[in-house]
């Protein structure tokens, strides 16, 4: 039985299936023990390595359009509205993280109660940060921690703004069995990682030593992936000052792979040509050479569906033999930039990191279980 799952067609709009397919192929199966070239890592159907992955260039790719992403912003704990139905309200404030709230005006996010926030999978120092969905909500207030200051929000619209035009890969490209969509076909705007005219976190490149896998703490049941994906992107990118999204793979419900961080424009996902990983952002402090695999939804109380459960294990399984690494072992990370050590299983949770809920205690309690199928010849 092949250990990859066949996803459902992908839809960068609801109830809209993609017309033309940025979604890669299923490959051929990896040879046991085999260690992948950088090269062979991702390929075209016709062999060739894809270097459309990043929207540049016309060869083999084809314009798709995506709703382009709307933000209002706004500042304090006063009444904010919005000129546009809400997808995600993010936030950010230097104090303590427990204590804050959001109420919504209308929409169908418990409109006119207040919500509690709790910490998701991002983390900022000397203050409190959530990324909250809004149901289309247009005005909503917020309550902060005591002694709280520089409260900052930010409403995002990720499906309704007007289209852009973004450049997709034409043929399915290859990640040796497993299936992804590249950033432009899940349309992120590459103006996002820039910040005055510079590229506000250029990529740096170290050698990959773990696996950190994580929840996004999104609605589960999500009807459209995509644009949530878009919201985090947004989020990460702007919102936290991070510039780009913080992951390097995400995987929806249905078990479709997407491609995360930037790495540059030669087509493959995370890594450089030399087969070093891009530095993200999705553990603090520990994310130079640490690959970072977020699942969509909030995995507190229930668990992954099973067909993300097997592209994860088989994402895992793939980067682990192209880097020989032991996904049931454990090692000493080393971070290369300032020599910071820690103990840690070669395919760990956020939490075993630092202090947070993440990747969810229902899929932190699968782990042990994804350790061992994705080590498995």
């Amino acid at each position: 039985m092949s250990e990859s799952p066949t996803p459902t067609q992908l839809s960068h709009r609801r109830k809209r299936s993609l017309s033309r397919r940025g979604v890669i192929a299923a490959g051929g199966a990896v040879a046991a023990g085999a260690a992948l070239t950088p090269m062979v890592f991702a390929s075209t159907d016709s062999g060739a390595t894809d270097n459309s992955g990043s929207g540049s260039g016309d060869s083999g790719t084809t314009p798709e359009k995506f709703p382009a992403t709307r933000t209002e912003a706004a500042t304090g704990t006063g009444k904010a509205t919005t000129a546009f139905a809400a997808s995600y309200v993010a936030l950010r404030w230097s104090g303590t993280q427990d204590g804050a709230g959001i109420r919504f005006s209308d929409g169908d996010a418990a409109p006119g109660t207040w919500q509690q926030l709790t910490a998701g999978c991002a983390t900022v120092d000397g203050g409190g940060t959530a990324l909250v969905a809004a149901g289309n909500a247009t005005a909503y207030q917020l309550k902060t921690p005591a002694g709280a200051s520089g409260v900052h929000s930010l409403a995002i619209d990720t499906t309704d703004g007007p289209n852009r035009t973004f450049k997709v890969p034409s043929e399915p490209t290859r990640v040796r069995g497993v299936r992804y969509l590249s950033r432009p076909a899940w349309g992120a705007d590459e103006s996002k990682r820039y910040k005055d005219g510079q590229v506000n976190s250029p990529e740096k490149y170290y050698a990959l030593q773990t696996i950190t896998v994580h929840h996004t703490a999104t609605p589960n049941d999500d009807p459209d992936p995509a644009a949530t994906i878009r919201g985090i992107y947004e989020y990460h990118a702007v919102s936290l000052d991070w510039g780009d999204i913080g992951y390097h793979f995400l995987i929806d419900e249905a078990g479709n792979v997407y491609e995360g961080r930037y790495s540059g424009d030669d087509g493959i996902p995370a890594f450089n040509p030399d087969g070093d990983l891009v530095t993200a952002f999705h553990t603090a402090g520990f994310n130079s050479g640490n690959l970072g695999i977020a699942l969509l939804g909030t995995l507190n109380d229930r668990g992954p569906t099973d067909a993300a459960k097997a592209s994860l294990i088989r994402l895992i399984k793939v980067i682990s033999r192209f880097k020989g690494l032991d996904p049931a072992g454990r090692t000493t990370f080393v971070n290369p930039v300032n020599g910071v050590t820690k103990d840690v299983d070669t395919v760990s949770g956020h939490r075993d990191w630092l202090e947070t809920e993440c990747p969810g205690q229902t899929m932190y309690d699968l782990l042990a279980e994804v350790r061992t199928a994705a080590a498995r010849r």
